[in-house]
């Protein structure tokens, strides 16, 4: 993947295609400021010119009701089979899997909702699936180092 880097704010488009991808990309930082959320990545995906570009870069959630943010955890990375986990506030999340990173497989979006689900990896531990909703009634902006 080619690394660029400059600012740029991109707002996502609720009603439209998205300009960018988290698929693959590792959320290692969580914060929670005036009202915005910000998840900081390592990488956030681009298809332009039939090539894939990765850039550095944050997301923010304007206007974002942390009350109404949620991640489920579960025992083991989900195929098939018995599983058990729990539900958790996402500002209990960002306390105790501060160290943790959360690498997201599948995206969706819908009205006022993000949902990430994919794997949760802690230092010395195998990684285990986990779902992570997110409300906002703001805009969605990709910061990208371009």
């Amino acid at each position: 993947f080619d690394f660029v880097r400059n600012n740029m704010d991109f707002i996502h488009d609720r009603k439209s295609n998205i300009l960018f991808s988290l698929h693959d990309s590792r959320v290692n930082k969580i914060k929670y400021h005036n009202k915005t959320l910000t998840l900081k990545v390592h990488k956030i995906f681009q298809f332009v010119d039939g090539e894939e570009k990765a850039y550095l870069g944050e997301v923010f959630f304007k206007d974002c009701d942390l009350d109404m943010c949620d991640v489920l955890i579960f025992n083991k990375t989900l195929g098939e089979g018995r599983f058990y986990g729990r539900a958790i506030e996402l500002q209990q999340f960002m306390d105790e899997y501060a160290g943790s990173e959360f690498e997201i497989i599948k995206e969706g979006y819908f009205g006022n909702t993000a949902t990430y689900t994919g794997w949760l990896w802690e230092d010395g531990k195998q990684p285990v699936s986990a779902i992570m909703y997110i409300w906002n009634r703001g805009d969605m902006v990709y910061r990208v180092e371009k």
